[in-house]
């Protein structure tokens, strides 16, 4: 992905980080895997790969999270839910991957998302000493249909294969905490977006499968810690999405936040521009700090 305006090679970040070391939004693109998806069918659209943000050293806690901007699973809108919010959390020493996961529009449905997301927690924890990640302080960050993806994430993990050939694949993929925006999380309620639905399961889908992609109703004691916001007046996602999720929650004992805000509809990101609600990131960063994970 061609960007004028943003360092895309990791022969210019490293040069940079080496003539600066107060460089803070070093960036490169990898991908997810080196000889090419399974799965995929043509390139480079195709290919689903990682932006890497390295938290600046002098205020590296050691915590990781993998951005998963949102879109209907039929696009990406990979700045605004993407690289900004990469750049939020490397202003507080949180190390940030973006991810660039397959969609309806690049030909893919499930489990080809669920796949590209597994496969990025596995290749951050793999490679956690190299980026000096603590790796049972990874975790992911999902808006709207991403949002979706990251409950899926933090609902259908494994310990990883040990017999697996691709060390990767070794790995476990369940994230460490879960931070979800504006988040779509049912498949079956008249309350779910049905956009999202149709992109990532066609037009009739199984009704087990799409039960099973509900989130609400596949929480279980060691989903991973979440930190959900929403708007009232979201009406593209509506907020039941995260009540019910959060009620899961509860219901399961984990531990998780959840903030409904008055102003704002929908897609609104770091939402800087909103009263009231321009507030959250600055909840979220102090979740984060609650849990432990910004400890150096």
């Amino acid at each position: 992905m061609a960007r004028a305006w943003r360092v895309t090679t990791l022969a210019v970040a490293l040069v940079g980080l080496a003539c600066c070391k107060s460089v803070s939004f070093a960036e490169t693109e990898i991908p997810l895997w080196p000889n090419g998806a399974p799965g995929a069918a043509t390139k480079p659209q195709d290919e689903p790969s990682l932006f890497v943000y390295p938290a600046p050293a002098d205020k590296a806690t050691g915590a990781a999270v993998i951005v998963c901007p949102g879109g209907g699973y039929g696009h990406l809108a990979i700045d605004h839910e993407g690289h900004q919010v990469a750049e939020w959390l490397n202003s507080f020493g949180v190390s940030a991957f973006v991810l660039r996961y397959r969609h309806a529009n690049t030909g893919h449905h499930h489990p080809v998302p669920l796949g590209d997301g597994q496969r990025a927690i596995r290749l951050v924890r793999s490679r956690a000493k190299e980026w000096k990640i603590d790796p049972a302080k990874i975790g992911v960050i999902g808006f709207s249909a991403g949002g979706h993806l990251v409950s899926t994430l933090g609902t259908h993990f494994d310990a990883g294969d040990s017999s697996a050939d691709d060390a990767i694949d070794r790995v476990s993929s369940r994230p460490d905490f879960m931070i979800l925006a504006y988040p779509v999380i049912t498949m079956t309620e008249d309350f779910g977006h049905a956009g999202s639905k149709k992109n990532l399961l066609g037009e009739n889908p199984d009704p087990a499968l799409a039960h099973s992609l509900s989130s609400e109703h596949q929480v279980k004691s060691d989903t991973p810690p979440a930190f959900l916001i929403h708007t009232s007046g979201d009406k593209g996602v509506l907020p039941q999405n995260s009540l019910v999720f959060y009620d899961a929650l509860q219901r399961a004992g984990v531990a998780a936040e959840l903030h409904i805000y008055q102003n704002g509809g929908h897609g609104f990101g770091l939402g800087r521009e909103i009263p009231g609600t321009r507030d959250w990131p600055e909840r979220c960063r102090e979740w984060m700090e609650v849990q432990g994970l910004l400890d150096k």
